[in-house]
């Protein structure tokens, strides 16, 4: 990215610019349509077929039916009307540090948010599951099965709520927690989960509006990683759906669709799924086929997570690494056995890093997770310079502060994984998923040059 001064920023957080800033190929889609035409989704176009057809091949069979509307919010939203319809149930199940969209309806739901409020701002139609988080959670990466164990805590709260004579709508969760912290759920928790939610009338939803197309790397979606056994009611995307340009998406199984259509309310949304949108939706899943997107997440997500493992051992600083794909988490603690967060060392960091054109985030319910999830087309080069960055970053905070890193390396040490393509796997190997206690982008970035030429007809973002 670039500043208005033409300074050049290392981009390491990006999710919605999910196939590149101002990526050419979809600025063309979007313009050649605009200038041909844009109404209102009144007016059945070719685009919302084909893009509709495109979208539903990526998923399992049975999730077939979409609603297009314009943001993640309005899509989850939507996916709590469908569910509430469906059965007529109300109450909902959430995770903990969940945030699921700013409108009413969802702060409501985002444990994220409410708690910010104080004590009693949590409604009584709302429930509160802990978290799958086998780091900082209940049942941590020692149990023997916590993916049992924390979908166990769903069905205590469903029986509790039926002995309360409350029913139960639907169960909702981020395929892999982004605002909560990097939290990747224990496989087989999901499929768990579902089965207790179903029995009891509910809906499952997937919100994949941070973590979907391709981030991963192996699959397409992120709830693809609980095993092919498991497919949500309801799956919900935005942010990335569109690379910037506001689109968002509801999937739904036809008999949940036809129960919402049959309260008799005819939804109708005025820019969802208009033709310029769904110009850029059908470019976007271009980009990633035609510039094999999802292995490049695969091999510099992996690269990544090897370098950020080098750095928990050796640095104090670093608790935890946990990742898949281009989604990861850099857990940083004063106290690697206490496990205590190092929230003001985080913000240090990142300001730091911002100093040298490195932007990085920090989230989770104690802001101590440094998050990596940048555009697809991240390169190894790009991987390789921002942990030599942080490597450098931490040693100098550590000796600052009487910390001492954990073995006599030398303060100047870069990171010395090759990123020749012998250093890289090939398209397509399996992810590293989990915690680690114990294609190339369609240009060179230039970010390291001394010189950096911009293309006339690019925008600087």
């Amino acid at each position: 990215m670039f500043d208005e001064k033409g300074e050049k920023y290392l981009d390491c957080i990006n999710n919605v610019a999910h196939v590149g800033h101002s990526h050419p190929y979809v600025i063309k889609a979007a313009t050649k349509q605009m200038e041909l035409l844009n109404t209102n989704s009144r007016f059945l176009h070719d685009n919302l077929v084909q893009y509709a057809q495109r979208l539903t091949a990526t998923l399992p069979e049975k999730l077939s039916v979409c609603y297009f509307v314009n943001s993640g919010s309005e899509a989850n939203d939507l996916a709590l009307r469908l569910a509430r319809q469906f059965r007529g149930h109300q109450d909902v199940i959430t995770l903990e540090n969940a945030y699921h969209g700013h409108v009413t309806s969802l702060i409501d739901i985002s444990p994220y948010k409410f708690n910010q409020l104080g004590k009693d701002s949590k409604k009584e139609y709302v429930h509160v599951a802990p978290s799958p988080d086998i780091y900082r959670g209940k049942y941590r990466e020692d149990h023997p099965d916590p993916a049992s164990a924390y979908a166990e805590e769903v069905k205590k709260i469903i029986e509790e709520t039926q002995k309360n004579g409350r029913k139960i709508a639907a169960f909702i969760a981020e395929s892999m927690q982004s605002c909560g912290g990097q939290v990747i759920p224990p496989v087989g928790y999901f499929q768990k989960v579902a089965e207790y939610v179903r029995a009891a009338g509910g809906v499952f939803i997937a919100d994949e509006v941070q973590v979907g197309f391709g981030r991963v790397g192996k699959h397409f979606w992120a709830f693809q990683l609980q095993g092919e056994d498991f497919v949500p009611d309801i799956v919900t995307m935005g942010k990335p759906i569109g690379n910037g340009h506001p689109m968002s998406c509801v999937v739904t199984t036809r008999e949940i669709a036809e129960g919402f259509g049959a309260s008799g309310l005819e939804y109708f949304n005025t820019f969802g799924g208009n033709p310029v949108s769904c110009a850029i939706g059908l470019a976007v899943l271009d980009v990633i086929e035609k510039e094999g997107l999802q292995g490049n997440a695969t091999t510099v997500g992996n690269y990544l997570l090897e370098l950020l493992a080098e750095q928990k051992e050796k640095h104090p600083l670093v608790g935890d690494i946990r990742g898949v794909g281009l989604f990861v988490g850099v857990d940083l603690v004063k106290d690697k056995q206490k496990r205590t967060p190092a929230t003001a060392e985080a913000l240090h960091l990142i300001y730091k890093l911002k100093e040298h054109q490195i932007l990085l985030s920090a989230d989770g319910p104690y802001r101590n997770i440094l998050k990596f999830k940048p555009p697809m087309c991240f390169t190894m080069e790009d991987a390789k310079h921002a942990v030599e960055t942080l490597d450098a970053l931490l040693t100098e905070l550590e000796e600052a502060t009487g910390m001492k890193t954990e073995n006599n390396a030398s303060t100047n040490v870069q990171c010395k994984r090759k990123t020749t393509e012998e250093s890289s796997q090939p398209e397509g190997a399996s992810e590293s998923i989990g915690h680690m206690n114990g294609a190339a982008c369609r240009q060179e970035n230039g970010i390291y040059s001394k010189k950096r030429s911009v293309p006339s007809k690019r925008i600087r973002t």
